[in-house]
């Protein structure tokens, strides 16, 4: 059984998150990496989890898979909403996106 591993910055695991309060539904994000993001019936964006399953929940993330970091990243970069934030799981430091330093 091979387990998938997740994007980190030094070693660290990273997730993403939509703010749907601020999402434009462009889908500029379900083009970049349409296994992490899909947009609903809303015409909102939201996140995946790793089964293919839509996180409808306020807040919702999901794990940054390694392979996609940098489809997620230009994701958060390219978002006309900024509001795709990727963030280390341990401590929660947006890496990418609108609060990112």
């Amino acid at each position: 059984m091979s387990v998938e591993r997740t994007a980190g910055v030094e070693g660290e695991a990273l997730e993403v998150w939509i703010d749907q309060d601020l999402c434009t539904g462009d889908g500029i994000c379900a083009q970049y990496a349409p296994e992490v993001f899909e947009l609903d019936i809303d015409g909102l964006a939201y996140v995946k989890s790793a089964g293919d399953e839509l996180l409808q929940g306020k807040g919702a993330t999901t794990p940054v898979p390694l392979p996609l970091l940098t489809d997620v990243v230009d994701s958060a970069k390219e978002c006309p909403g900024e509001c795709i934030h990727v963030r280390r799981v341990s401590d929660k430091v947006e890496m990418f996106g609108p609060d990112a330093e």
